[in-house]
């Protein structure tokens, strides 16, 4: 789900794409209702978010995507997407580290490599909670079961969290169930 966002008026979501479609969306819905109380959220992280609305749709993101290139030549490979930054450690670490094949920072990558693929299957459920958690908080705070919800969302209790939200606004419920998914590995 990357550059995906949903706008919802209410409890009703009205949109759902690229922050361009979006943006299309929701001037076409503020034309026919100029005092809608819109929220938009980040698909990714169900963090709400604001879109200036001023731009043109097309003009807003090419600008963001166009920035110009960056001619200053540091340290790494910025070609290659490598950047240079500072790290910390211990004489004892630096010591380890420069007896490994390759150098510091092959072993660091890999180090780093190794420590994503085992924490990634801990990760996915965790994201999954705060994801459904930030939108559940802003859109559903205020609705009834939502402490319960919330209660049965960190707890990994997918049948009792789906029963609580039973009754909340379709679309609420429909986007927190989506973004809830993963939470109950």
């Amino acid at each position: 789900m990357t550059d995906s966002f949903s706008a919802f008026d209410g409890n009703r979501r009205f949109a759902s794409g690229t922050r361009a479609c979006v943006i299309k969306a929701i001037r076409k819905h503020l034309d026919r209702q100029p005092d809608a109380a819109l929220l938009i959220f980040d698909d990714t992280t169900g963090s709400q978010t604001d879109f200036d609305l001023r731009e043109g749709a097309d003009a807003s993101v090419a600008s963001s995507s166009s920035s110009a290139p960056d001619t200053s030549r540091g340290p790494g490979r910025p070609k290659l997407g490598v950047v240079a930054r500072e790290v910390t450690l211990l004489p004892r670490h630096w010591d380890w580290l420069a007896k490994q094949p390759g150098g510091a920072s092959v072993a660091i990558r890999k180090l780093v490599d190794e420590a994503r693929r085992t924490t990634a299957a801990t990760e996915t459920p965790r994201v999954a909670r705060e994801r459904a958690y930030k939108f559940m908080s802003a859109m559903a705070g205020n609705l009834p079961g939502f402490e319960e919800a919330s209660r049965a969302l960190f707890a990994g209790d997918a049948d009792r969290f789906g029963v609580l939200i039973e009754d909340w606004p379709k679309d609420v419920r429909e986007y927190a169930m989506n973004l809830a998914e993963g939470a109950f590995a």
